[in-house]
């Protein structure tokens, strides 16, 4: 089932939309959300595959209604009901009351150590890069199938490949595997692949000749042509 994340190759959306020396945040309430989100994850109350799939279970309509921060917040209260730590009435009861007394003071906790760490994985970043011990299945030059993926939620396999054919152009390092980790049940980490499929493969005999799609999929995506 497609979510409303995955609109590769759908035609009808109109143009890319590009704001010039855009702001890194629009307004203050963005900060907020971001530095909650940050905070949030950085206590593992929820996995960035997680964070992902709240913002891709947003229906179609809201979805392309919403900014990019607006997103964000949906995905927070998501997880954070998920977790247990707050539950939807009290999001609400509380959304209220600062709607009504905007002035309310929210509180605040100082934590010093733990904001050098949040301060060091922005600046640097994580890398979800893991070793494992198991052999490669594909080597470069190999022809490949996207065969697809049994998950009925999240997954980082675009709907425009699945099942056509490609050509593993570099062998990548392994990565958290997305589809067990969204659910809670390990990384898992699988080898991943950069793989070339010709335009016509994907989009068509209308397709532009000479613009191939590079696209990195998990090995578990793959399967021999």
């Amino acid at each position: 089932m497609a979510r409303a994340h995955d609109i590769g190759g759908l035609k009808g959306l109109g143009p890319v939309e590009i704001e010039r020396d855009e702001p890194v945040f629009h307004s203050e309430w963005e900060q907020r959300v971001f530095g909650i989100t940050m905070a949030t994850l950085g206590k593992g109350l929820y996995n960035v595959e997680q964070f992902r799939s709240g913002i891709e279970e947003i229906p179609i309509v809201p979805y392309m209604e919403s900014s990019y921060y607006e997103r964000w917040i949906v995905t927070l209260e998501t997880n954070l009901i998920r977790a247990g730590v707050v539950s939807e009435d009290e999001i609400d009861a509380r959304t209220v009351e600062l709607s009504r007394h905007p002035g309310t003071d929210v509180g605040r906790r100082e934590e010093a150590e733990f904001c050098e760490m949040l301060l060091s994985v922005i600046q640097a970043g994580v890398s979800p890069e893991r070793d494992v011990e198991a052999p490669r299945r594909f080597e470069s030059g190999d022809r490949v199938i996207a065969a697809g993926t049994t998950a009925a939620g999240h997954t980082r396999l675009p709907r425009y490949v699945r099942g056509k054919q490609g050509v593993v152009a570099r062998l990548d390092k392994a990565f958290v595997y997305p589809e067990t980790n969204v659910e809670g049940a390990g990384e898992n980490p699988e080898w991943c692949y950069c793989v070339r499929f010709e335009a016509d493969e994907v989009w068509g005999d209308g397709a532009e000749a000479g613009a191939p799609v590079y696209v990195d999929v998990w090995e578990s995506y793959l399967e021999p042509a």
